[in-house]
């Protein structure tokens, strides 16, 4: 993603830690953005959240000072995110740091994966 822009919600399970803090930021969450970033919090953690465990909850509460109200935001804006990608709501964008000759394969590559995805994510549901 490029520094700066917020990153695509289509590509959150591939989000940087750095990705997941300019989303914090959109979301109204950004004062934990410095302890995510500090704890690794990637998009690939933040799609594993759903299969945690209370107890594997509580201690990622713990460990980034959550307000409970604010973990449920967290996981109510996650799951905005992956209905949006069910529903094909998402625009396919090539990243910034694609050059132009790459555009049409990559839109490619990005639908295929967007119809993989489509399927764990209505295995998960």
């Amino acid at each position: 993603m490029s520094k700066g822009r917020s990153p695509e919600p289509l590509d959150f399970f591939i989000w940087t830690a750095e990705d997941v803090g300019l989303w914090l930021e959109e979301i109204n969450l950004g004062n934990y953005r410095q302890v995510f970033e500090e704890n690794g919090v990637n998009g690939e953690y933040l799609e594993s959240l759903s299969m945690f465990t209370t107890e594997q909850i509580l201690r990622f509460i713990r460990r980034c000072h959550m307000k409970w109200g604010d973990f449920i935001t967290l996981c109510k804006e996650l799951r905005r995110i992956k209905v949006a990608c069910l529903k094909g709501e998402q625009r396919i964008r090539k990243p910034w740091w694609a050059p132009a000759c790459l555009s049409v394969v990559f839109v490619r590559l990005a639908k295929r994966n967007r119809q993989s995805r489509v399927v764990s994510l209505k295995l998960e549901a």
